[in-house]
Formats: C-alpha cells, structure tokens, sequence
C-alpha cells in the first residue's frame, strides 16, 4: 500500500507514463507502414535466410554486425512484429534518458522532464526515422544504459564501481554489435573516464577505463571466436569492418583521398584535446555531455551521405546539451555556441522539413476513406504499390518448393512473397559490389532454376543471358520471367 501511495504522489512516474503514452501514439502509425524501406528489406530477407539455415555473411550476408539479423531472423522478418519491437526499446529509453538527465543535472526534475521531452519527441517521429526498424532504433537503448553507468558508478558502493565500469562496456558492447558506428560512444566515454578530474590519469586509466574497455571487447572477441570456430571469419571480417570502409569513405574526399575525413578527425582530436586542458574548469557533468555529443557529431557525419537516420545517435547527447543551457550558467555561453554551430551544419546537409505532419496526414486521409491503399502506400514510395503486385503475382502463380530471384534493390518483396531468397547477396547492388558476385549469381540460378526472375528497373542492366526464360508479364516497370526448360 504505501508502494502505491508513492507511486500516486511521484510526479516522475506520472510524467514517465505520460510521455511513454505520448512516445506510442507517436510512433504507432509506424507498425503499419507499408514494407517499403531498402534497408528494412534487405534485414528482412537476411532473417529469412538465417530462419531457413543459412549462416550469417557466407550464406546471408550485409554490411552490418550479427544482432540485428538475429533479431529480425527471432521475429520472422515480420515488420509489425520488429517496429513493435523497436517501439519498446523507445520507451524503455525514455526511462532510461529520464534517470541519466536526473543524474547528470543535480536531481532538478525540471530540467530532466524538459530535455526527456524533446528526445521523446525526436526519437518518436519521422523527422529523424525513429518510425524505421533500423540499427540505430535498437543501438540507442544500451548506449543510454552505458552512459548511465558511466557516470552514475560514483554513486555505488566502492565495491561495485570496478564491476558497473565493466557492466558499461558489456552493455555498450551490445550496441557495437548492433552498428559498429557506437565504437564513437565507446570513445567518448573511454575518453572522459581517461580524463576525469576527480583522480589522475593513471588511477583513472586503470580502475576506471580499463574495466571499460575490458567489459565492452569481450562480446566482441566472444562473437570474433564464433565465427572463426565456424570457419566463416573472411566473411565475417568482410562484411564487418572491410565493406564498410569505402562506404564511409563516400564523399569524403578533400584534396587527397578522405581528406574530409581526416579533418574532420582533426577537429575532434582537437577538441577533445580542449576540453582536456579546461577539464579542471568545467564541470564533470558538462564534461561528459560535450564530450558525447562532439564524438556523436562526428559519427552522424562520419560518412557524407545524406540519410536521416544518422542523426538518432546525436539525439541523446543533443537533448543533454540543451539541458546544460537550461541548468549551467558558467558554461551557457559555450554550449549555446557549440549548438547553434552544430544545428546550422545539420540543417545544412540533412533535409528535416516536409517529414512530420504529411505523414500523419495521409495515415488520416487513408483511414477516413479520402485516399485508397495504392495512395496510402505511393506516399512511403512510389515503387511501392508494384512491389505489392510483385509479390501477390508470385504468391499466385508459385507452389510451396518453387523460388524466385529479383534483380533489384527491393529484398522485401520476399518476404511480402513469403520465399526465401536463392543466394547470400539480396540485392543488386550487393552483387555488382563484388567481383565474384556475378558468378555467383550465375551458379545459383543454374543451379537452382528459380521459376521467374524479375528484372526491375533503375539497376544496372542484367549481367546473365535470359534464354532459358520467356517474358511472362509486365508490372509496371518490372519484367517477370518464367523458365521455359
């Protein structure tokens, strides 16, 4: 009884369930969203494939750690099923943000319900793709975990400090495996448990940093190990770490290859080094979320291309840092500069505006009969409503053992055709990456003669002869072919 009292009294709470309730109206739209995305695709059909037997990378393969395949191969590839999901990690965070802010900012409840606000508004709606089941979705919950340990360990007992600095890692570990891009977080709090004032470099560096650093490589050599033991470590490697170094490298070009890169490397060293030497002047607080959000900046322009998606790793830390205007008037000044800089470079390379309110509008249009399903689905995607088609087609004309093969970039229509995809790679553009890639294509069709191909558009022109298929029909712009031997 007195539990409950409290509960009725704590404004915390209220406000918790409020913005957790908030956060899901939010974001329920999202859970039925047509399947339309690349990327979710293409996660789809690598869950298939693992789902079906395939090993992770040498027979289902992306550019991405292990944990999001997993989860996606745990819940079928069902769309509604993952974004529900990605829906409760949200909230959790929202929690979870809600304690760090109240930690980081003196237990002012004001300050911490200001800044849970905006990340829950930020993080619930399109205008970042919090709708979107991709890895940043699911990396944000552990890093906000992470970072509450790393900063709240003081508040334990001694006899737990070492253990919760190497909880933190293992738990930051999680989202490494999830997108390695949160090797960025694992920096920024190495670098401020390095150069926390409170004791010198070296006592920092080893009963702080060190049990960081060793809970947060574990998993990983855990998960390296596996795929060794499991003679699939070039694979593994190549689709980690290799393949992800041109695709960052894009757009980085400055005078020299990734001159860009290297200055924008520079500017964060730089600043680091800063923040390093005034670490005696600024607060520990401050400290911490200035050196996240700067790392986090860097990571969301880490690469030149222009997807909106990188910006959730910078939502917390940004959030964090308008709590710091609202809360420190010694270091006001500094962090409204330093934001107002960052905003104005976002806003200049990220397109933000025209994503909040028209998605709303059309799930209401749709649902008071003003617009029909194919309009619903145009607005996510044009192409979108032929990818039905495709699939329903296939559906149709296909008996349970007989397979399929697009080449395309739209991996989602197998799972909307309910087939497993014939070959590691799910996309073309997968393929044409790799000089073997056409090769094996090629054995995997004369191999397992899959009873049409569909060639779609906007793709580089079919490598492989068609003579042992026969245009079948149209949709759209796609052309299905059916084998005729």
């Amino acid at each position: 009884m007195k539990l409950i009292a409290h509960l009725e009294k704590s404004k915390s709470i209220w406000f918790l369930l409020f913005i957790s309730f908030a956060f899901f109206l939010l974001r329920w739209p999202s859970l039925f969203e047509p399947y339309w995305y690349g990327d979710e695709g293409i996660y789809q059909a690598v869950g298939l494939l693992i789902r079906s037997g395939a090993p992770l990378y040498s027979g289902a393969w992306d550019n991405k750690p292990p944990l999001l395949y997993l989860l996606y191969a745990l819940f079928n590839s069902d769309q509604f099923l993952i974004r529900f999901v990605s829906l409760i990690f949200g909230i959790v965070s929202i929690w979870v943000f809600y304690l760090l802010a109240k930690r980081l900012f003196h237990n002012s409840n004001k300050i911490a319900i200001a800044t849970t606000t905006i990340y829950s508004f930020g993080f619930g709606t399109r205008m970042v793709e919090g709708n979107i089941a991709n890895a940043e979705n699911f990396m944000i919950l552990p890093i906000l975990v992470s970072a509450y340990f790393v900063f709240a360990t003081d508040y334990f007992k001694r006899i737990w400090q070492y253990k919760t600095y190497f909880l933190a890692g293992l738990i930051l570990s999680l989202a490494f495996l999830t997108k390695i891009v949160a090797a960025f977080d694992f920096l920024a709090f190495g670098v401020f448990l390095f150069i926390d004032p409170g004791k010198s470099l070296k006592e920092n560096f080893f009963k702080k940093a060190f049990p960081f650093v060793i809970g947060f490589t574990a998993p990983v050599i855990l998960t390296m190990s596996y795929f060794l033991l499991t003679n699939n470590f070039k694979d593994f490697l190549d689709a980690f770490i290799f393949s992800n170094v041109g695709y960052v490298g894009y757009g980085n070009n400055f005078l020299i290859p990734q001159g860009l890169l290297y200055f924008k490397a520079f500017l964060l060293i730089s600043f680091s080094g800063i923040l390093y030497l005034k670490r005696r002047d600024i607060s520990k607080n401050v400290l911490f979320i200035t050196l996240w959000f700067a790392f986090s900046l860097f990571n969301a322009f880490f690469s030149q291309r222009p997807y909106t998606h990188y910006l959730l790793v910078l939502l917390p830390s940004f959030c964090l840092m308008i709590g710091v205007i609202l809360s420190e008037k010694r270091e006001r000044i500094f962090t409204l500069l330093f934001l107002i800089v960052a905003l104005i470079i976002v806003f200049n390379k990220f397109s933000l505006q025209g994503k909040l309110i028209p998605y709303y509008i059309n799930l209401l249009s749709f649902c008071s009969g003003k617009i029909d399903v194919t309009e619903y689905q145009s607005y996510f995607d044009h192409n979108t409503p032929r990818d039905y088609e495709l699939a329903r087609y296939i559906r149709m004309n296909t008996d349970k053992e007989d397979s399929f093969f697009i080449w395309g970039n739209n991996a989602q229509v197998y799972k909307l055709a309910n087939k497993t995809p014939l070959m590691r790679y799910t996309v073309a553009y997968h393929i044409t990456q790799y000089s073997t890639g056409t090769l094996e294509m090629k054995n995997v069709i004369d191999n397992k003669k899959p009873k049409f191909l569909i060639i779609m558009p906007n793709v580089p022109t079919f490598p492989l002869s068609t003579t042992d298929y026969r245009e079948r029909i149209r949709i759209k712009d796609a052309i299905i072919y059916e084998r005729a031997l």
